[in-house]
């Protein structure tokens, strides 16, 4: 499909296939606001479950644009499998070359795909290597609405705030206990703790299961990284952070109810803070909410702002199209 503007430049666009596997990603990684999670091995580990309709966007011949993203229904997501999926875009395009973008892309969807509507995950600014919000303001321009906004709490870390005193009591406690932190590929028997707790809290499972979790890892052995907090042999606790450029981002927290008692995440959350990853620039826990943001996890929200972190948004928008 192609389309022409008024300065000659001509647009069109191809759907994803399995053949554009290096030229998505090798794109991902150059882009201005695109990370690891946008890589084909990411995304595709659960292609089985989400019908795929990931977009090439291209400006007199070159790439300039990809449009993460999958069918359901009428509706196209981008995407549905992922925590974040907007439009990734090259460093050097333009607002106006964006909004090019957004309308040779619905018009291919509704054209070729009968979509008639948009569900938009937007990647937060905290994971963008250049400004990369244009899309923003162009949605809204189209009519589109918020239609959630997910709490997660960050910690700039050229700026820490200082932990709070219960977490600095936490710390202290941990330390009386010889706790040590170990960075491993001990999946295993984190899965085991974080499982349990899910399942006593919420009646759910993780997002990834061990397998799952076990497969990204290998695909993505710099940035999906594994810390277990121990009382010598035995597991207490732990995390699995994902690093991207600008962030590490907790995907996983759980401690036993020992681990708990002993302050094992304050002393892991201390050294992760203020060691391993000191040179990011944001240190991001997750969201504390459910239900696109109705539902606030008080408990969780006050343990981590102990550590000094404070609010940005996960927003959601839809279009009708």
């Amino acid at each position: 499909m192609g389309v022409s503007t008024a300065t000659d430049q001509k647009w069109n666009l191809v759907r994803y296939s399995a053949e554009d596997k290096e030229r998505w990603d090798r794109f991902v990684r150059r882009s201005k606001n695109g990370t690891f999670l946008l890589q084909r091995d990411y995304m595709d580990y659960h292609a089985d479950r989400f019908q795929d309709c990931s977009l090439l966007i291209f400006c007199n011949q070159k790439l300039i644009a990809l449009f993460p993203g999958n069918l359901s229904g009428d509706c196209f997501y981008s995407h549905q499998g992922l925590t974040y999926g907007g439009i990734l875009l090259s460093p050097s395009i333009t607002l106006q070359q964006t909004e090019n973008v957004f309308r040779t892309a619905l018009n291919y969807l509704q054209a070729e795909c009968n979509v008639k509507s948009l569900v938009y995950r937007a990647i937060p600014h905290i994971y963008h290597r250049y400004p990369a919000e244009e899309d923003l303001y162009i949605l809204t321009r189209l009519g589109a609405t918020l239609t959630a906004r997910s709490i997660s709490s960050v910690i700039p870390l050229d700026d820490r705030l200082p932990f709070r005193t219960l977490r600095c009591r936490q710390l202290k406690k941990a330390r009386a206990c010889a706790l040590k932190v170990i960075e491993d590929e001990d999946f295993t028997s984190f899965w085991k703790i974080l499982e349990e707790n899910l399942h006593e809290r919420y009646s759910v499972n993780p997002v990834h299961s061990l397998e799952e979790i076990l497969r990204l890892h290998r695909n993505f052995p710099r940035q999906i990284s594994l810390f277990r907090i121990c009382n010598e042999a035995e597991t207490l606790g732990g995390c699995v952070v994902y690093e991207t450029d600008e962030v590490a981002h907790v995907q996983y927290i759980a401690a036993s109810s020992r681990g708990k008692k002993c302050g094992a995440l304050d002393l892991l959350f201390h050294q992760l803070i203020y060691d391993r990853y000191a040179q990011k620039r944001y240190f991001d826990f997750g969201i504390s909410t459910e239900h696109g943001g109705q539902v606030l996890n008080e408990g969780l929200l006050f343990q981590k702002e102990g550590f000094g972190a404070r609010a940005i948004m996960y927003d959601v928008y839809k279009l009708k199209l």
